[in-house]
């Protein structure tokens, strides 16, 4: 299988291109330059492959949650190359990349993931790695401050994001001991949004025609409207 998957939710600009298993990775931490760094990192990919986007079986992206504007870019772009060379899209949770990724560096089974959605709130979900090493929820992902987080009960939790760096005391008193450790610099990469999308698609779901992917924001408030005085 070949497939083109990219990341841009966050700080980190990603694309990677996954063939039979195998992975490539560019990635570059550009914040506010996702729209002009993307479309080169995909092409450097495939030029380096010596492939074109016709010979991709399909285009993958980060879904979100995450930056607003970032996501919308990912959604976006996926859709424009993957409508042009008539590929399908797999949208896939930066949620789940950013638990991939984890355990992909460092081997932690029990994932409690939360990124900083500003506005005194985060992005949270609850993931295991099943035996296949892929990221499962457990949980169903939401947005909420972090004095409302929740967790299934077990002794070994990592959390990673962050929504751990912004508001680190705020969810250890809501997790309790659960919580072994935390990582608050894990950042989602396309090299893990790849290997997600490729489970989902020969599990046979989440592959979409590119005008039906849809961004995941979680919530519809993007901005606090200061009042009016007066």
């Amino acid at each position: 299988m070949k497939l083109l998957a990219i990341e841009t939710s966050g700080d980190a600009c990603s694309a990677a291109l996954l063939i039979d298993g195998a992975v490539t990775q560019v990635f570059e931490i550009a914040p506010r330059r996702h729209g002009e760094r993307i479309l080169p990192m995909m092409q450097t990919l495939l030029d380096q492959a010596a492939l074109r986007l016709i010979d991709l079986d399909a285009i993958a992206c980060g879904r979100g949650p995450g930056s607003f504007t970032g996501v919308r870019i990912a959604i976006a772009v996926s859709q424009g190359v993957a409508f042009a060379a008539n590929l399908p899209v797999i949208p896939v949770s930066t949620l789940a990349a950013l638990a991939q990724g984890q355990f992909r560096r460092g081997g932690q089974r029990l994932l409690l993931t939360a990124l900083d959605a500003r506005m005194d709130e985060v992005y949270w979900g609850c993931f295991t790695i099943d035996p296949r090493g892929l990221a499962v929820p457990v949980c169903p992902e939401r947005v909420c401050s972090p004095d409302q987080v929740s967790a299934p009960s077990a002794a070994s939790w990592f959390g990673v994001g962050s929504g751990w760096a912004a508001h680190q005391t705020r969810l250890l008193a809501r997790c309790g001991d659960g919580v072994q450790s935390i990582s608050t610099d894990g950042l989602c990469e396309a090299q893990d949004i790849a290997v997600l999308a490729v489970s989902q698609r020969l599990s046979g779901g989440q592959q979409q025609a590119p005008e039906l992917a849809l961004p995941v924001y979680l919530r519809d408030q993007v901005a606090v409207v200061p009042s009016t005085i007066g």
